[in-house]
């Protein structure tokens, strides 16, 4: 120190920590830095101060003086890197905040760069989530520095972290929100971020914040994101302590980049918008009127029912419910004649579905099928939005909850619904990542030779295809067997398609049937370790190889030590375990001995279990000789070690051991046999369930097409009895207007007839005569007869006067062609016609002579009357006709 300053290096650290003087807390941090470098672990007491009282940070991090500070945070670098998890999670509540507003905005770049530091090994020690949430408070600061700042230090997590280990949903939020800053730096660094989205996330990031955006922004950023398209898929640059310790431990490197590659391979299907996207319950929004309207006969109610379910449906992520009755409306609306129908009913399914997923597995019996029974229809926008459902539910599900359906449709007459069928399937086999099991591809496999036989192409290659990318699936040499029988024609249409073909499953062989052929010798190896004197039998079993006369008994105990021996030298003695190895090979590679030709036979006895299970009775003496132990040249060598002696009664126990296993690998071979039978069984039980549930869904399909047709018989019916209903209605009404009609004009006929009788009253005078009269034939008529003739005359006037009405009659209608009746009556007839002063003048003449001679001589007087009668008749009749189109007019009525 400097002459004239005090010594505070005798004060405690933490004193020194919130010392007034600058100089003394900066070199508190260095010192507090120096210490945490040496400790030996994460408990070390140097720790201790700091985790009692996590705010010590807060001020060292947030220190008034730049140079103290920088030290500061240096210092909890320093701690965190030496400190561990438990002092990390102590302290990251006390520092992210101060550290956000004061470290990052420095204009020094070390203590920028060393704020950046803190925060990745904040992330690192723990999780991301807690930093993450500490930061975002700061976007809505008051400094636009700060939010810049913010903003970059989010970026840089995302860069080394990752979108898995660091969650983007909470930091997609607010992303619009920056975007609408007013200061260009804070809009440039949250362009920055949202590419570093795009590296990890594409276009799942876009349904979060895309449509707040202005225009302009938009392209913006589409211009960025075309910069980064080529780029290949970006990697965690940094690891958390745990993933640290997880490839410590990891096996060797070339399993362990497998298994890399693998999760690689499966980290980009993982990103998208569903799991970026909060559930949203869409329940609570379906219109109340959704049912009755998708009920309604008008077609219009229903489109715009689906409509209106499709706008509320449509979200990212919808949280999980009752969808069961809306699915059954919309998969009646699969059977709609309406085609606008359809298509917005498919395209609800496919949003629920994507919204739902795993969730609509549920739901796909009561969907699937309907929609495969749509597919015969040819629209190309309905189809396809038909198989955007089918690939949704699909997805929903796996391609053994649907291949009865497709197998069943497979075979539909339809040969539209057959090839929709047959795409949805390839489509399945390329998008699925499990692969299906040998039976399921055996099923498969006999459809599509079926299709290959078909007289359309578009089947036969499909067909082809589908043999294709099943080979794709489960590979070359699987699939030879199922290729048999077809020719070469077909087999080279297969293999084209199988290069073509790009699948996501791929069938492994499984390691899990080496253990299984290891399985029987692990059998004698547990019964020779239950026997507590297997060791003697080892040390028992070199002298019998050594002698020819005892070699017949001692061969059952050779395999025991040749099994003990493949484990691992258990036993440790020397001798035995050399004889034993000696003897091994004897049991795998033939008879190599001098004692081989015994062993022969004696090996081939014990597979007959019977002859093994009898023997054990006869060895049972062998115990008697241990007490004399006389047989031949082993008796030195039993006297020499009395523990061989001891043993030598074990010598013929082993061979019920080799009995009983080759028993056990009897009942094996029979349980295997048994096993067998039961996955026929199984798999002959399932095809029969398969087809009796085709034939149950074939039935209910039956069953709706009847509900169906009979619904629409009885809305038929309905509606003929409403039309019936109405037109006898009409017809009454109809009725009424005539009868109304027909009075009226009876009326008018009267009043005609009366306004005729009145003209020709006043024109003509009253005969006065009585007496018969000649008419031009010269036949006299009396005057009852001839007034008796009047009703038919007025008859035949009434019709001709309608005739002249509706304007049929001629006015120039011959008279020499009317009867003599109406040429020479007398009276009125309801006309007035000319002839009617011709018909008066015989009456008039007949009063005056007896002989008709003068029958030409009187006609110029009544002639020139008649003319003028007419005339007034004519004047009378135009008159009334005038006033019977007015009435008409007047009521309405219109003749055709």
């Amino acid at each position: 120190m400097a002459d004239g300053e005090p010594d505070y290096s005798a004060l405690p650290l933490t004193e020194r920590w919130a010392h007034k003087a600058w100089k003394v807390r900066k070199g508190a941090y260095e010192e507090a830095a120096k210490q945490f470098e040496v400790t030996p672990d994460e408990y070390d007491p140097a720790f201790r101060p700091f985790n009692q009282d996590p705010s010590l940070w807060k001020g060292a991090v947030a220190d008034s003086n730049v140079a103290a500070q920088s030290d500061g945070i240096a210092a909890f670098c320093a701690f965190l890197k030496f400190g561990g998890k438990e002092n990390c999670i102590r302290s990251r509540g006390q520092v992210v905040t101060p550290i956000v507003e004061k470290g990052l905005v420095s204009t020094r770049p070390g203590t920028k760069a060393s704020s950046i530091e803190a925060i990745l090994l904040l992330i690192e020690l723990d999780i991301a989530g807690p930093v993450i949430e500490d930061i975002l408070p700061a976007i809505s600061a008051k400094q636009p520095k700060v939010i810049a700042a913010a903003l970059a230090a989010l970026t840089t997590i995302f860069h080394n972290y990752g979108c898995k280990v660091a969650d983007p949903k909470p930091v997609l939020k607010i992303l619009p929100k920056a975007f609408g800053h007013a200061d260009k730096n804070v809009r440039a660094e949250a362009t920055n971020l949202a590419v570093e989205f795009y590296r990890w996330l594409r276009d799942a990031m876009k349904p979060m914040f895309w449509g707040d955006l202005k225009p302009t922004q938009q392209t913006d950023l589409e211009a960025q994101f075309e910069k980064i398209k080529a780029e290949p898929p970006p990697k965690q640059e940094r690891l958390l302590r745990t993933q640290q310790a997880a490839m410590a431990r990891a096996p060797p490197p070339g399993a362990e980049e497998e298994e890399i590659d693998e999760d690689g391979g499966d980290e980009p299907a993982e990103m998208d918008a569903f799991d970026l996207a909060e559930p949203q319950d869409v329940l609570s929004k379906v219109p109340a009127n959704f049912h009755d309207n998708l009920a309604s006969s008008k077609w219009k109610d229903r489109k715009e029912a689906v409509e209106a379910l499709h706008a509320v449906l449509n979200v990212p992520r919808i949280k999980d419910g009752d969808f069961g009755e809306i699915n059954r409306g919309l998969a009646k609306c699969m059977k709609d004649a309406n085609v606008a129908v359809v298509t917005q009913a498919a395209q609800c399914i496919e949003v629920l579905a994507k919204g739902l997923r795993k969730s609509y597995g549920k739901y796909r019996s009561v969907v699937m099928a309907p929609i495969m029974e749509r597919l015969k229809e040819k629209k190309q926008s309905v189809s396809d939005a038909l198989g955007a459902a089918l690939d949704q539910v699909f997805l929903a599900t796996n391609l053994t909850e649907c291949m009865e359906d497709i197998l069943s449709f497979l075979v539909h007459k339809n040969p539209q619904v057959k090839e929709g069928t047959m795409k949805f399937l390839i489509r399945c086999l390329r998008t699925t990542r499990d692969p299906p099991s040998k039976s399921e591809v055996a099923t498969i496999v006999e459809a599509a030779k079926k299709l290959l036989a078909e007289s359309s192409e578009g089947l036969r290659s499909g067909g082809a295809e589908v043999l294709g990318t099943i080979m794709k699936i489960i590979g070359e040499r699987a699939m030879n067997p199922h290729l048999e029988g077809l020719d070469d024609i077909r087999k080279n249409k297969i293999k084209e398609y199988f290069d073509k073909a790009e699948v996501k499953a791929k069938d492994k062989p499984k390691p899990a049937p080496a253990p299984a052929a290891r399985g029987p010798p692990g059998g004698p190896k547990k019964i020779v370790g239950g026997a507590k004197k297997a060791p003697g039998t080892a040390r028992k079993a070199a002298p019998p190889a050594a002698a020819p006369p005892p070699v017949s008994e001692p061969p059952p105990p050779a395999p025991q030590p040749a099994s003990r021996v493949a484990p691992g030298s258990k036993l440790g003695m020397p001798k035995p375990s050399g004889l034993s190895g000696l003897k091994a090979p004897q049991r795998r590679i033939g008879p190599p001995g001098v004692a081989s030709p015994r062993r022969a036979p004696a090996a081939a006895a014990p597979p007959p279990p019977p002859i093994e299970d009898e023997e054990p009775p006869a060895p049972s003496p062998p115990p008697k000789p241990r007490i004399g132990l006389g047989r031949g040249g082993l008796a030195a060598r039993s006297l020499a070690k009395p523990a061989a002696a001891t043993a030598a009664p074990s010598a013929p126990s082993p061979p019920p051991s080799s009995g009983l296993a080759a028993m056990e690998r009897a009942e094996l071979e029979e349980l295997r046999a048994a096993n067998e039978r039961l996955i026929k069984q199984v798999d002959e039980m399932k095809h029969e369930r398969s087809k009796f549930m085709s034939e149950v869904q074939e039935l209910k399909n039956q069953n709706a097409g009847l509900i169906e047709d009979h619904t629409r018989d009885v809305l038929s019916i309905k509606a003929k009895e409403t039309q019936l209903v109405r037109a006898r209605s009409d017809a009454e009404a109809a009725e009424q207007t005539n009868e109304r009609l027909r009075r009226e004009l009876e009326r008018l006929k009267r009043a005609l007839s009366r306004a005729e009788g009145l003209a020709v009253s006043g024109g003509l005078g009253s005969p006065g005569v009585t007496s018969p009269t000649p008419d031009d034939v010269g036949i006299y008529r009396d005057g009852a007869n001839y007034s008796s003739t009047r009703p038919s005359r007025m008859s035949f006037n009434s019709t001709l006067s309608e005739e002249k009405e509706n304007g049929d009659v001629p006015h120039n209608y011959p008279r020499s062609k009317l009867s003599p009746e109406l040429r020479y009556g007398s009276g009125s007839s309801g006309r007035g016609s000319p002839a009617r002063g011709f018909r008066s003048a015989p009456i008039d003449e007949g009063a005056g002579h007896n002989t008709g001679s003068g029958a030409s001589s009187t006609t110029g007087g009544p002639g020139a009357n008649g003319v003028e009668s007419w005339k007034r008749a004519a004047e009378v009749t135009s008159q009334l006709k005038a006033r019977i189109e007015q009435m008409k007019a007047k009521q309405g009525f219109n003749r055709p």
